[in-house]
């Protein structure tokens, strides 16, 4: 059985190769464009990781990953944080707010392979 991550980012590009690298490597990938959008899925289906940007629209990403840990059984979901911000100040936050890991952009295939082994060895 394969692990399901979701991937939300605002940028369709950056969706595309998460889906494509992820998919590749054995994972079920879903995405979602912004955290409300976001927020529905993982209330409703099972996921083992989320993958979320920062800069979203409607909720940044420091908000969803408030808001999903609120979810009831989504406490202790993994989330990797992605950003192109300066990493040191965000990753605190990030860290604060509930995050498991912190990848910066650009992303490289290796990196993120090695964080979803990582966190969710399959």
């Amino acid at each position: 059985m394969s692990r399901k991550v979701l991937i939300v980012d605002d940028s369709k590009t950056v969706r595309e190769v998460l889906k494509n690298t992820l998919t590749e490597a054995g994972y079920d990938v879903c995405s979602a464009e912004s955290g409300q959008d976001a927020l529905g899925l993982v209330e409703g289906k099972h996921y083992d990781l989320l993958m979320t940007d920062l800069d979203l629209p409607k909720m940044s990403g420091l908000e969803f990953i408030a808001e999903v840990r609120k979810i009831p059984g989504r406490r202790f979901l993994p989330i990797v944080v992605l950003s192109s911000e300066e990493k040191q100040k965000k990753f605190v936050d990030c860290i604060k707010a509930g995050a498991s890991g912190y990848l910066e952009k650009p992303l490289e295939e290796e990196q993120i392979l090695s964080i979803m082994q990582t966190i969710i060895p399959y």
